[in-house]
Order: C-alpha cells, then structure tokens, then sequence
C-alpha cells in the first residue's frame, strides 16, 4: 500500500500544484495563503520573482534540446514568442493526442496572432521519439507544431524545470512500455517567464482568450 501511495505522488503533486495555481489566481486571503504556503512546501518549491504573472513559482527555466528537424534548440531560440508547452509522447494512446489537437485549436482561434506563439512538444520517451518521429507526429496535428526531444538527462532536466510528472512503466510483455505523465499545457511569456497553466480538458477558446488578453496587454 505505501508503495502504492509513492508511485502516486508525482501526479497529486501536480493536481496540487494546479489547485495552487488557481488559488493564487483567485487572490487568496489570509487562509489561502497560509494553504499556498504549505502546497510550496509540499511540492518542495520555491516564490521566486521568476514564476512570473504573480503566481510566486519557479515554473520553467533554460533547456537545450533538438527539434524535429534535427536542428539543436534553447529556450533562448524561441524569445520573443510565447511558448504553449506540452509533454507528452507520440505512443500516447489517447490524452497527448486530445491535448495536442486543443492546442492545434487554439492557433486557428488565434487566427493571424498565432504567429506570435511557439508550440512545441516535449516528448518525455526521448528513446522513441527522435526528430523523425515527432516531425511525422506532430505535423498530423498542425503544421505549425514543433516537436522538440534530447538525451534523457535534458529531458529530464527539461521536465523537472517545468514540474512535469512522467514515468516509464513497463508492460509486463517483452520490451513494451508506456509512459505515465502529467497532462498540462504551460504559457510562457515572450520573455520566458512563466504566465499561465491549463488542466487537461481546458477548452481551446479559453486558452486562446488567455494568450489574447495577455496579447493586447503587452502591446
């Protein structure tokens, strides 16, 4: 039993961390911010002026990793943009396919201002999902998808800037093995500060009104 209470912390975590993120949205009082404190220390992070939008989370930070192109890629390459960030894995037999197709959604509702937007897929099974593979995935979904992988340590790396869950659990039959992970999506701000976190299931047109307002205010 208490193994099994371990292999679940990561995703309550990440349940918690979404929670704390929408308590910190909705301004919290006295209580609130004393229930904040104890999730950050829970979750074992740290305020930092670099959470960006006022949430006081250390969310997202530098990586280096390679795109579907096979072309090496920083957080610096993609300045500029905002970033909406997936992670996920191109054997994912049903949320990353939902997920990817919302945020194929949400760059039609964006209409001409998703050019200011670098969506990119973070595949967390690096040992699958080379350049080819995630250019021939991500491209079923919009041609403007960036599909971004590495070594395992820089995905590992990656993730763990980033908060994200995953982890390899094998099937039992042969090599077969599929991977369990967390299923948000990230905004970054142009400036690589973190912005805003959608849940699994968040509609497309709430998460292009998010990056429009956010849009129109720093023009």
């Amino acid at each position: 039993m208490l193994r099994a209470i371990h292999r679940m912390a990561p995703g309550l975590a990440i349940l918690l961390m979404a929670g704390w993120v929408a308590l910190s949205v909705a301004g919290p009082g006295p209580s609130g911010r004393a229930l904040e404190a104890r999730l950050v220390s829970f979750l074992g992070l740290s305020p930092s002026s670099a959470g960006g939008a006022g949430f006081g989370l250390r969310i997202g930070g530098p990586f280096r990793l390679t795109d579907d192109a096979g072309r090496a890629v920083t957080d610096a390459s993609f300045r500029g943009r905002w970033m909406l960030i997936y992670f996920g894995y191109t054997s994912c037999p049903d949320v990353c396919p939902t997920e990817l197709a919302t945020i194929a959604a949400v760059l039609n509702d964006l209409g001409t201002k998703a050019d200011q937007v670098a969506p990119l897929f973070i595949t967390i099974d690096p040992a699958r999902d080379t350049p080819r593979v995630l250019a021939a995935y991500v491209h079923l979904f919009d041609r403007r998808l960036i599909g971004l992988t590495g070594t395992p340590a820089q995905i590992a790396a990656t993730a763990h800037a980033y908060r994200a869950y995953y982890q390899k659990v094998e099937s039992g039959i042969g090599n077969a093995y599929h991977m369990d992970h967390s299923s948000l999506i990230y905004l970054m701000g142009p400036d690589g500060r973190f912005e805003d976190l959608f849940n699994p299931g968040a509609r497309a047109a709430d998460i292009a009104a998010s990056i429009r307002s956010r849009i129109a205010r720093s023009s």
